[in-house]
């Protein structure tokens, strides 16, 4: 029997979202079809297991032995289950649900919070249909053609979901080439650890185990974690993970500023790279906590408390190591914006903490068309880079669509190339002494420091008024014609 493909694959899950349509918000898809996805795909390699320690033990303990299994999935919980319940179909998934992380720890609350049990949204007849279209999938490890199918199905849906919600799916998506672009730029590396403290739907942690792979790297040395503060979104990020076969990572819940999460005996958890894109300019963001801070983040100064923005950077400044990077995705505004921000960035730069400010075209963010940028963060600067700023100005470099643009991959060659080189290229980037960004009272604007302006267009003036006598004439015999016209009509004497 033939494999299943990528192709099919990512097909028939998003034919799920086409079931679902019109009796829920499109931005809520994705909790019920990861969850069954989940759901099938456990209990599919679970059966897969058992039956092949039968076949070649001649006994049914992979039936019943906890050891054998990644993840135990009790009879409640079997697919087989699911499928042959008619009535109080959104029950019987709850109660699998339950079942599953009641048998396995590591799967706590991720799923529990997907309640299907909701007739009046979710009938049984949509339920009977959606099942069944999903028992027609078949997930086991031999049946996939490719190791990694799950795991990138998985990022498709994620995309697809988010252009699909709009605004909303963009609070818990970042652009895939913004990603490879930032985590390109910090460039990681095995056995290092790895954080992301505004973690969204994990997507950053596994561009950066995709890059260790590219670079010959093992991704199974790396430590991975996370924090999120919207529950949906922690579960998103959790199965994400586990899809990509990344067992071994710790995404906690909860508000990064409010409330830290990654911290050991007392302290802030320090990472070799923290990658992270925060909600742009978030009112409410928790000032108040931040002034009885304990752990030391906000030395450079206490934001204003509608603009959120450089909280989040010094808290990624603080979980640093003495060797860390880390690159984050802003608003301009926190380039430039006076009072409180500025003395913050005042701060930073006087510490020499910020390595390069990248100027991104607009229009690549879902919810937003405002351009961004992206701020890498160093601890450690090599020699020829202490005491400097690089910028480039990368406004122009993308693809043009119809409701977002995007960032192509020669775009991204050719900033990685630029920051690596750490050279002045006329018009796009430039490396800037901390003295010139001093006399500009610590303002980071790109247009302060790259010439962003357009030539002007040089016009031979003798050639412009002969085109312009040219049109006039034109004019004139047009108007004489017209006139005639008008006569013959009776308009005019």
């Amino acid at each position: 029997m033939s494999q299943l493909t990528q192709q099919q694959l990512e097909s028939h899950l998003w034919e799920s979202a086409n079931i679902l349509r019109g009796s829920i918000d499109s931005s809520d898809y994705k909790n019920y079809i990861f969850g069954l996805l989940f759901l099938k795909r456990l209990s599919d390699v679970f059966v897969e297991t058992a039956v092949h320690i039968e076949e070649k033990e001649g006994s049914d303990y992979g039936w019943h032995d906890r050891d054998e299994h990644q993840f135990f999935v009790p009879e409640r919980a079997r697919w087989k289950t699911i499928q042959t319940t008619t009535q109080d179909i959104g029950d019987a998934i709850n109660k699998a649900f339950e079942a599953l992380e009641e048998e396995n720890p590591s799967l706590q609350g991720v799923l529990a919070n997907i309640d299907f049990n909701d007739k009046e949204k979710l009938p049984d007849r949509l339920l009977l249909k959606l099942t069944q279209h999903f028992t027609a999938l078949d997930l086991k490890n031999e049946n996939l053609s490719e190791p990694d199918m799950l795991g990138r199905a998985y990022e498709y849906l994620i995309k697809m979901f988010a252009d699909d919600a709009g605004k909303k799916g963009g609070e818990f998506y970042t652009p895939s080439k913004v990603v490879e672009l930032i985590v390109r730029l910090i460039k990681p590396e095995e056995g290092m650890r790895v954080c992301d403290p505004t973690v969204g739907s994990g997507g950053m942690l596994i561009q950066s185990v995709d890059y260790i792979k590219s670079q010959g790297g093992n991704p199974k040395n790396l430590t991975l974690h996370g924090q999120e503060r919207n529950l949906n979104t922690w579960a998103v990020a959790k199965m994400n993970l586990l899809f990509h076969g990344l067992s071994d990572h710790r995404i906690e819940k909860g508000d990064t500023i409010r409330n830290p999460k990654l911290v050991e005996d007392g302290e802030l958890i320090l990472y070799d790279r923290v990658i992270a894109n925060p909600p742009f300019s978030l009112s409410n963001w928790g000032r108040e906590e931040a002034e009885a801070d304990s752990y030391g983040r906000f030395r450079f100064g206490i934001p204003p408390k509608d603009k959120g923005d450089l909280a989040f950077v010094q808290h990624m400044v603080a979980t640093l190591n003495h060797e860390g990077k880390a690159g984050v995705v802003m608003p301009h505004g926190v380039l430039f914006r006076g009072s409180a921000e500025g003395k913050i960035r005042q701060g930073l730069l006087e510490e020499d903490l910020i390595e390069a400010v990248i100027g991104l075209p607009s229009n690549l963010f879902y919810g937003t068309g405002i351009p961004a940028s992206i701020l890498i963060l160093n601890r450690n600067k090599e020699k020829v880079k202490k005491g400097k700023v690089f910028f480039l100005n990368g406004s122009s470099d993308y693809q043009e669509g119809k409701n977002q643009n995007t960032l192509r991959a020669q775009d991204i060659d050719k900033f990685i190339a630029a920051f690596d080189k750490w050279e002045e290229v006329e018009k796009y980037c430039r490396p800037v002494s901390l003295d010139e960004i001093k006399e500009n009272d610590y303002n980071l604007n790109i247009a302060r420091y790259i010439d962003i302006a357009e030539e002007e267009v040089q016009i031979e003036v003798a050639e412009a008024v002969a085109e312009l006598r040219m049109l006039e004439k034109e004019r004139e015999e047009l108007e004489t014609v017209m006139n005639g016209y008008l006569k013959e009509l009776g308009y005019v004497e």
